[in-house]
């Protein structure tokens, strides 16, 4: 690699990211990471059935373990933003140019659609309760049965389906526009216009930088870990929970059919579908190290943040699920609004009781958490563009911040990108779990990278101080769980999409001609200094030989060969 160097624009600029945080301000930030389990805890019941609640347990567990390895590679680089993709990516980039920024994009297109998914179930939640379909033994519906059932010449469940469409306000099927895009539609309908302003508020509070951030979402965060607390011990104190609905303890003979299977091939395979979309929440307190370059304190912050933020997922992660699944059962949990995600804060209302007061205020807060993880998304993925920037990895134009610290070009570019993943994802639920099984592909594929990142820094920066330093079995075994995360991909990609994993793929390389640009035609073939200084690039320190070579091998084999095993 040469060491010649190319200077950074915006590294002599008067504005730069602002060390205005402690832990606690990165847990707050983080703590939006919890209403995750929203976006697909109907999914991951709907094609697992009885052992969802376990699935959730262990993904969980995995990146609880997994988060070790991440704060030992984030302590060894005080100075950079956006997170363990970029930390990663310091270590692959001695062996590979492009391996590195695979890391840092795949990072991105992981985080990014937290924002359009976010706020489509937003706008589902604020549309059922501004405009609700009545319910098929509502009133209306058996009124509108006296009045117009002796018409209509078909069986008795098609009049219920015309009288439940009659009523049904017409904002709920109203759109703009709507078309086809291959495997997905694409709506500008209600939820879409909802969703977007929705998004707008999030950026206007996201452009006061961090700090301002933190103290929003502190408040925010309070609002919204409370009540998931409440949904996830309630149940068990009120004697909601049937320890029946945890029976017979294996995966469903096919998604979405309320008849246990077994764990045969099909079983496997439908398990390991639910452990690969899990992962895309439960994994996601990662975030917690994105604002190392914002810490007051990097060297102790860096590590009680993620340890923190990770003890607060274990608990909310487990309990959630749980209680869900013990109060709804299996033919609750597969009924089509829980399965869409359209239904789930209403039944998570009603699992704690009370009125419908109660039921109203309890559906709001969870807007709010929704609203909690886009806000941790939007300063997560930002920052992880605007450091892709600044080390070279990413266009020029992304490292510009505001007079508050914010990387706003960051930011905009998120906007955009998440207006038109949303009309993609406000279209129909098989549309919402392509968009969130391609995104899943790029954060797996990270995480692959990362873990593996753990052992060539312990290798290549032996030296090197850290402060804080995993201990070397949890280094192992984050190396075990990378290839056990391939195997996810595999195998359970495409449970939500037959053609989920080759678009995943497809969308990770599109890094190569966006690096090949920065590199070779903004760069002329050269890093940033500032990049080469605190990656040490200029080292050539490559004392793990050919072993990174080697993983990269593994992991793709492991890839295929789990696509062939495993099918339904």
């Amino acid at each position: 690699m040469s060491s010649v160097v190319a200077t950074n624009p915006s590294a002599a600029g008067a504005e730069t990211l602002q060390r205005s945080i402690d832990w606690k301000g990165a847990f707050w930030v983080a703590s939006g990471v919890p209403a995750l389990v929203l976006f697909s805890i109907g999914g991951i019941a709907g094609t697992t059935g009885n052992i969802a609640f376990l699935i959730w347990t262990c993904s969980m567990l995995m990146g609880l373990i997994q988060s070790f390895t991440y704060a030992e590679i984030a302590g060894l680089f005080p100075n950079k933003s956006g997170g363990a993709s970029i930390y990663g990516a310091a270590a692959w980039v001695r062996y590979s140019k492009i391996v590195a920024p695979l890391s840092v994009w795949c990072n991105w297109i992981a985080w990014t659609p937290v924002l359009s998914l976010g706020c489509s179930i937003a706008a589902a939640y604020i549309l059922n309760a501004l405009a609700p379909v009545p319910a098929l033994e509502s009133g209306a519906v058996q009124d509108w049965l006296a009045t117009n059932g002796a018409a209509l010449t078909v069986p008795d469940a098609e009049k219920a389906a015309a009288a439940v469409a009659a009523l049904t306000p017409s904002i709920r099927t109203w759109t703009l526009f709507n078309h086809n895009l291959g495997p997905v539609g694409f709506s500008l309908n209600a939820a879409f216009f909802i969703g977007a302003l929705l998004m707008l508020l999030v950026f206007a509070i996201q452009h006061r930088g961090i700090l301002g951030t933190a103290s929003v979402q502190k408040w925010i965060g309070l609002c919204v870990i409370v009540p998931m607390a409440i949904v996830g011990v309630v149940p068990l104190l009120t004697g909601r929970v049937d320890w029946a609905n945890f029976s017979p303890l294996v995966p469903l003979a096919e998604p979405y059919v309320a008849v246990p299977g077994s764990w045969n091939v099909t079983g496997w395979t439908l398990a390991l579908g639910g452990m690969f979309i899990a992962a895309w929440s439960t994994y996601a307190f990662e975030t917690a190290i994105c604002y190392t370059r914002e810490f007051r304190n990097p060297e102790t912050d860096t590590f009680k943040a993620i340890f923190y933020s990770g003890l607060l997922c274990l608990a909310l992660f487990v309990l959630v699920p749980f209680t869900f699944q013990g109060v709804l059962g299996l033919e609750g949990m597969l009924a089509t609004p829980i399965v869409d995600g359209s239904g789930v804060a209403a039944a998570m209302a009603d699992m704690v009781g009370g009125g419908a007061f109660l039921q109203g205020l309890l559906v709001m807060v969870l807007i709010l958490a929704l609203l909690l993880s886009i806000m941790t998304a939007m300063a997560g993925s930002s920052r992880t563009l605007y450091q892709g920037s600044v080390d070279g990895w990413l266009p020029r134009y992304l490292d510009h911040v505001n007079h508050h610290g914010a990387p706003t070009r960051a930011m905009w570019t998120d906007l955009i990108f998440n207006l038109f993943i949303l009309a993609i994802a406000c279209a129909d639920a098989t549309s919402f779990f392509f968009i969130l099984s391609v995104s899943n592909c790029g954060y797996i594929i990270f995480n692959f990278l990362n873990l593996n990142s753990g052992w060539i820094h312990r290798i290549d920066l032996a030296g090197r101080a850290r402060p804080f330093k995993a201990p070397t079995w949890l280094l192992a075994l984050g190396t075990v769980f990378a290839y056990v995360n391939a195997v996810f991909l595999g195998a359970g990609a495409k449970i939500w999409n037959p053609v989920a994993l080759w678009a995943g793929l497809f969308t990770a390389f599109l890094i190569v001609p966006v690096f090949l640009f920065r590199h070779y035609v903004q760069d002329k073939g050269r890093f940033p200094e500032e990049a080469i200084e605190d990656l040490e690039m200029d080292r050539e320190q490559r004392r793990a030989g050919v072993l990174p070579y080697l993983t990269l091998a593994a992991g793709v084999i492991t890839v295929l060969v789990a696509n062939w095993v495993f099918d339904f």
